[in-house]
């Protein structure tokens, strides 16, 4: 439970920092509307306060968020972008959300003596 727990919070600071960085992009490379800078601040604002909600040592959090960061960004790609990620991207997030696990549960699985 405390992997889907992890999990689906990493999910939500994912969506919060692609929204917070796409709303800018829009403005700078598309000619939106600068007032989309607004909901991008609070969005990046909401990234940074879901990352303090993990208990775990702030750079095992950052380290294994990266890795599950990569897979959204991927999911963004397909229903935002509509580029479909090719075989090797997928082969990637599941070697990147092997890490995650390792890097957020391996320690409590295997005790340093």
């Amino acid at each position: 439970m405390e992997i889907i727990k992890t999990m689906g919070l990493f999910v939500v600071t994912a969506l919060a920092e692609i929204i917070g960085c796409y709303l800018p992009y829009l403005w700078l490379k598309e000619g939106k509307p600068l007032w989309l800078l607004f909901p991008a601040v609070i969005s990046l604002a909401l990234f940074v306060w879901l990352l303090t909600l993990h208990p775990q040592a702030a750079g095992r959090v950052y380290a294994a968020y990266g890795g599950v960061y990569i897979c959204v960004a991927l999911m963004w790609l397909w229903g935002i972008d509509a580029v479909r990620p090719a075989i090797t991207d997928w082969i990637g997030v599941g070697i990147c959300l092997t890490g995650v696990i390792v890097i957020m549960f391996g320690a409590q699985v295997i005790k340093p003596a």
